[in-house]
């Protein structure tokens, strides 16, 4: 069975969505649109030389930061005020253009952070909790059928874009040799899937 090239569904993008930063639903289209290319095209040529899917050959938290890369790059080439944050690890990922010197902030608040996850609903770990424009991909892999070569393709099911706080935070407790994450609270959560995007569930 050849591989499908997946498509965002129109039906399921918010168009009363309230957006930062002069964003349009059309830039989270064409980015979603770009990721799906990629993987497809990735894909093809992996099922061509009887090598496995990348979706299923990476580690989930490696697979989640692709994403979120992906997205973010994306985003920003689609965007007419934002851009890639240029400071290696920086906060976050995209900055508004010409904002900062280099376009480079190590902990700036002019901007939006990009996640992504395989947990419905958003509910995704961070490195601390931040006063911040969060944006939550949610995606889903088929890891059930058989034979493999007849699973579908990577889908995002979910996007939200909300404006959060420090406070919003809850932090986790990690053992000892454990990074240290926070994760929305359950309240904050909630009014974050309230600023949806993309609904495909």
């Amino acid at each position: 069975m050849p591989i499908t090239r997946n498509e965002p569904k129109a039906a399921c993008f918010n168009k009363k969505a309230k957006l930062p930063y002069r964003l349009r639903i059309n830039d989270f289209e064409l980015a979603m649109r770009d990721v799906y290319d990629f993987f497809f095209d990735v894909n093809q040529s992996q099922l061509r030389k009887n090598l496995g899917r990348l979706d299923e050959t990476v580690r989930p938290a490696i697979m989640s930061g692709l994403i979120s890369d992906m997205l973010s790059a994306s985003l920003a080439s689609h965007s007419r005020a934002l851009t890639i944050n240029r400071f290696f690890n920086g906060h976050p990922d995209l900055v508004v253009k010409g904002k900062y010197a280099n376009d480079s902030a190590m902990a700036g608040i002019h901007g939006v952070e990009v996640k992504s996850t395989r947990k419905k609903g958003g509910a995704v770990d961070t490195h601390g909790g931040r006063d911040q424009w969060f944006c939550v991909f949610v995606y889903k892999l088929d890891v059930k059928t058989e034979p493999a070569v007849n699973r579908k393709a990577m889908t995002f099911t979910e996007v939200y874009l909300g404006q959060v706080k420090q406070t919003d935070f809850r932090k986790n407790e990690r053992g000892e040799r454990g990074t240290r994450t926070a994760t929305l609270a359950a309240a904050a959560m909630g009014r974050l899937r309230k600023s949806w995007i993309y609904l495909d569930t």
